[in-house]
């Protein structure tokens, strides 16, 4: 069955159809490390997670790079707020990132770059930029000319005027068009820096994206994906550069943007007290639970994160876990074609797990959660999960309590046997008897 994506350079859903049909070659926009993300950062990696999914299914050679920007001047002012070093910094946050989309179910990329080590790279497309006269040098700094390309503008379809105004540019009298961006600007002797043509400096913000694509995606590649926020300046400004440096039409064939999250119905601030990393979102709930919400709504539409969504999305994964306990957890060899047709269908993920409600047998079942990166563990192991400092009984505790409840209904004494079912059941932990013997849960 074919794939149709959303395309916002086209503003229409097309057909996908990748440069190479034996190689699709995949970039999404990944976090800046400063410290531990917010649940907002997680929704492209989980709904591009699918399309991955999806892709390898699909074709012989899957590419997906996501970066990580860890050189930004958030960095900088973090790590000095802590006294901690850069390096310190980012490399303590961009594990606890990597740690926690992996608990969110998320395949871990191809190539996950970081910036600070392809420096090298970004010097070298800067400098053709200059070479080809799409950027010039200004006291020390390095900016794209905006004029010098013709249709810039084209992804976000803004004005004129917009650009100006929308454009994350300092205010600086060496600019010869207020629309014109920093590729390169000089570094103090107490800011992180790298020898350059122009000085000892660092890059830009948008020029880290282009130059590590390239390095792992080559000119043009297929897909290019990120948060609804990125599309101006940030994937605006890529285009400008990769395609003024390398000569093309295009950078990335398809440009696919995930909606905004909101918290409980309002934009999340931490002025509000709405602001929700993932680190503190996955003591309170399973990843998987915090996956199923993160798709319950298509990529493209605003989701509406609640704590009573979560509370819903674990009530439904006890059901589908319900299922598949005691039973061959072997998924089945093919996706099922209701849940395969959703996501092909630009990712439809509601769809999809309306689909996956409707599979009785086991196998199917297993097999439809896995395409949307669910029903990843055992099923005992998923009623085992508690959430982080809620105390009760181990599990070890819970095995002792059924097999003094087994002997206390063998010795027919059935009020001690109630007893130690009430009595943890007030611990929440629920005990459910069956054809082969007791399997517990946690409520």
């Amino acid at each position: 069955m074919s794939l149709v994506v959303y395309n916002t350079l086209s503003r229409e859903k097309e057909l996908f159809v990748p440069i190479d049909a034996g190689h699709v070659r995949l970039y999404v926009c990944g976090p800046t490390v400063y410290d531990y993300v917010h649940i907002g950062n997680a929704r492209p990696v989980v709904a591009f997670d699918v399309l991955y999914r999806l892709l390898k299914r699909r074709y012989r050679q899957v590419t997906y790079v996501r970066n990580i920007t860890d050189i930004d001047d958030r960095i900088m002012v973090r790590a000095a707020d802590n006294r901690e070093t850069i390096d310190a910094l980012t490399n303590r946050t961009a594990s606890a990132y990597q740690s926690d989309m992996g608990r969110l179910g998320a395949l871990t990329p191809d190539f996950e770059p970081r910036a600070t080590q392809y420096v090298g790279e970004m010097v070298a497309m800067i400098g053709r930029l200059v070479d080809k006269g799409h950027a010039y040098v200004a006291e020390g700094h390095v900016l794209f000319s905006v004029p010098s390309m013709a249709d810039y503008g084209r992804l976000s379809r803004r004005t004129r005027d917009e650009l100006v105004a929308g454009a994350r540019v300092e205010v600086t009298p060496y600019k010869k068009d207020p629309a014109d961006f920093v590729l390169w600007k000089p570094s103090t002797d107490q800011q992180p820096g790298w020898p350059s043509p122009w000085g000892r400096g660092r890059p830009g913000w948008h020029i880290e994206c282009s130059a590590m694509s390239a390095k792992h995606l080559g000119e043009t590649f297929d897909i290019h994906a990120g948060g609804l926020d990125l599309i101006f300046p940030h994937h605006e400004n890529e285009i400008a550069q990769s395609r003024s440096a390398f000569g093309h039409a295009l950078m990335a064939k398809y440009w696919m943007h995930n909606g905004f999250l909101n918290i409980s119905g309002e934009k999340m601030s931490k002025s509000l007290g709405n602001f929700f990393t993932v680190h503190e979102l996955l003591e309170q709930y399973p990843g998987e639970a915090i996956r199923l919400l993160l798709l319950s709504a298509h990529y493209r539409q605003p989701l509406d994160f609640t704590h009573e969504g979560l509370v819903q999305a674990k009530a439904t994964l006890d059901r589908w876990y319900g299922a598949l306990r005691g039973r061959d957890a072997t998924p089945a060899a093919s996706v099922p074609q209701a849940v395969e047709e959703a996501l092909s269908d630009d990712l439809n993920t509601p769809l999809a797990i309306s689909a996956v409600h409707q599979l009785g047998d086991p196998a199917a079942l297993r097999a439809g959660g896995n395409a949307l990166g669910l029903l990843q563990q055992d099923a005992e192991a998923w009623f085992r999960w508690m959430p982080a400092g809620a105390g009760g009984p181990t599990d070890a505790e819970i095995e002792a309590a059924i097999a003094a409840r087994q002997a206390a209904r063998k010795a027919r004494d059935f009020r001690e046997s109630d007893r130690i079912r009430d009595d943890l059941k007030a611990k929440g932990v629920l005990l459910e008897d069956g054809a082969k013997g007791t399997t517990w849960k946690r409520g």
